[in-house]
């Protein structure tokens, strides 16, 4: 009788800390762009949370969405006027300030709290509403006459407060050195360029690469890798 009473209370106190730990550990639930958005769409009034820079939600952002992350001055007091029993909506540029802010709140007592996969380029690449405050410099009629009046046309798109994107200008400076006139390299920023980032529908993630040839795309890259040797491989073909 002892005996089976120890197993029990062992059995129980082993369940005990795994929930324990289950909730020390819980990540943030990342979502692609179309969960995520329905997600928000069965909310009557989502919490929303853009947590890049002031000066990057002045230029755009998703509708709706209120502006803070870690580093926010008075971080608390917007953190304490969200209702912690009610799903949170966090997006940045990557996964960075807007995953740290998940986990924080998850830490401090939130229960559902999602991370955008692929942040504002997802959304804004795939056709979502956002408030911007500039007007596009290239429409996307201007695009495509670039990509049909080139042979080789190279588009780097991506966010001047991308840290991967600033990566790939040197990158591209080494490719149109060697290429010359025989390849036509466009670079689209958000903060110029919204409108025909939705238009084109095809962005997921900050760098987006995509190689056209006589008018086709015969490359897309999204994000980093070993872009240089990927894009001598596809203009080789």
């Amino acid at each position: 009788m002892e005996n089976k009473k120890f197993k029990k209370r062992v059995t129980a106190l082993v369940l005990l800390f795994a929930i324990v730990g289950f909730a020390q550990n819980q990540n943030p639930f990342t979502l692609q762009i179309d969960a995520f958005y329905a997600k928000i769409k069965e909310q009557k009034k989502p919490q929303l949370i853009d947590a890049r820079s002031t000066e990057e939600f002045a230029i755009n952002h998703i509708d709706g969405a209120v502006n803070f992350n870690l580093q926010t001055e008075n971080y608390a007091k917007y953190a304490a006027q969200l209702d912690k029993t009610k799903p949170v909506f966090i997006y940045s540029i990557g996964a960075g300030r807007s995953g740290q802010l998940a986990k924080e709140l998850l830490k401090n007592g939130f229960l559902e709290v999602h991370d955008l996969e692929g942040g504002i380029a997802a959304w804004i690449g795939s056709g979502k509403p956002f408030y911007t405050n500039s007007k596009s410099k290239l429409t996307l009629t201007e695009y495509k006459k670039i990509i049909a009046e080139n042979k080789a046309v190279l588009v780097d798109i991506g966010s001047r407060y991308c840290g991967a994107c600033k990566k790939v200008k040197p990158v591209l400076e080494a490719i149109r050195a060697e290429n010359g006139t025989n390849l036509k390299i466009v670079e689209i920023d958000l903060e110029d360029n919204p409108k025909v980032i939705a238009d084109l529908k095809t962005v997921k993630i900050f760098p987006t690469l995509i190689l056209y040839q006589n008018g086709k795309i015969v490359f897309k890259k999204d994000g980093l890798g070993d872009l240089k040797k990927d894009v001598d491989a596809a203009l080789a073909h």
